[in-house]
């Protein structure tokens, strides 16, 4: 058993103020980790973060905060776009990786990642974990065991709507609720497939298994979005159709759009020759599954393992989850199924669509988990 994790957090934008903090510094984890350093270009922000929630360590710059000493693992929550170079620096620096979704841009830099990482023996952990979900667990035996028959074609995804302008994080007056969403909208790393869209898909492969080539039609729609009198151009992809092939004509509909989507974010609707899971229904009717009692009662994270009492009642609660798997497997070596294997597939998946749509070819998928 090793003694409590060091853990720095990169990035103190929204899902750090909202999430991240305040579920690492209650008080029933400080037995297993610790928050002892931030960072962040916005230093003010970085500052406030760190007098909030009581971290000892605030810094301008993820070297800064890799150099300190003061960390033993990190928590890379910063743009899309970034995640690559700083989980390689991460990886040199010999620390163990929680990346925010998604973990990289390209399939190409995941593999870099997965391959620095084994090689310095260093463990990594990407959200979404949504295989932790005892839903998504049950989904997954329910079809071994046949209760949809044949499966036939699936269907998930995500709308951007205006979600993250919306955060309460955004328009204020101070550093920790003035953080612009502009990134969300732009190139690398931006729109809404690496954001959102990664839910569901995270989900579907889970269940069915790694996808085998995709066709998709891509591109951008809403050109600027307003957000408190400023105009924030598009330049990244917020329109984005696919088709995926899981092999012996079974085939999946995947979409990640500006506006407008079907019920049941991230909980994938999947057919067969016998029926249909919705969410949690079983052809009209719920089924049964560990925790279900809690998720109606609070939300979809509530059965997740390391959510308990009142981190119930706190934001991004699976995201506190995923970080917590990381933690586990640091202090007593136990594995998790948030592997980077699973989200570099749901990557080359989105990496592949965007080649699909400017080629106008299907691209097969190489990877598998």
């Amino acid at each position: 058993m090793t003694d409590i994790v060091r853990l720095g957090i990169i990035g103190t934008g929204s899902i750090s103020i909202r999430g991240l903090l305040p579920h690492l510094t209650m008080e029933d984890v400080q037995d297993r980790v610790n928050v002892t350093a931030v960072c962040d270009p916005v230093v003010d922000r970085a500052e406030a973060a760190a007098n909030r929630f009581g971290v000892p360590n605030f810094y301008a710059s993820a070297e800064e905060l890799l150099d300190s000493g003061t960390v033993d693992a990190v928590s890379i929550a910063t743009p899309i776009g970034l995640h690559f170079e700083q989980g390689m620096q991460c990886v040199d620096a010999g620390l163990h990786i929680h990346f925010n979704k998604s973990m990289t841009t390209t399939v190409d830099e995941a593999d870099q990642v997965i391959a620095a990482a084994a090689a310095k023996g260093v463990k990594v952990v990407s959200c979404p974990g949504e295989m932790l979900r005892p839903s998504h667990q049950r989904v997954k035996e329910l079809i071994d065991e046949g209760a949809l028959g044949q499966l036939t074609w699936a269907v998930t995804g995500a709308a951007f709507g205006r979600y993250h302008e919306n955060e309460r994080v955004r328009g204020g007056d101070d550093p920790l609720t003035n953080v612009n969403p502009a990134w969300y909208f732009r190139k690398p790393g931006g729109g809404p497939l690496y954001d959102m869209t990664v839910y569901g898909l995270h989900a579907m492969t889970g269940i069915l298994g790694p996808a085998k080539g995709v066709t998709a039609f891509s591109g951008v729609r809403v050109k600027e979005r307003e957000f408190y009198g400023e105009m924030l151009p598009t330049d990244m992809d917020d329109n984005t159709l696919m088709v995926l092939d899981f092999g012996d004509s079974l085939f999946a509909f995947v979409y990640g759009v500006a506006a407008g989507g079907l019920p049941n974010m991230g909980r994938p609707l999947i057919f067969g020759t016998e029926g249909v899971i919705n969410g949690g229904m079983l052809n009209g009717e719920p089924f049964d599954y560990p925790g279900r009692e809690l998720e109606e009662e609070f939300d979809l994270s509530a059965s997740l393992p390391h959510v308990v009492g009142d981190h119930r009642g706190l934001e991004e609660s699976h995201v506190y989850e995923d970080v917590m798997q990381l933690v586990d497997w640091i202090r007593d070596d136990t594995p998790t199924t948030s592997t980077p294997e699973h989200a570099r597939h749901v990557i080359e998946i989105f990496d592949g669509a965007y080649r699909s749509a400017q080629t106008g070819t299907a691209q097969a998928l190489r990877t598998t988990f």
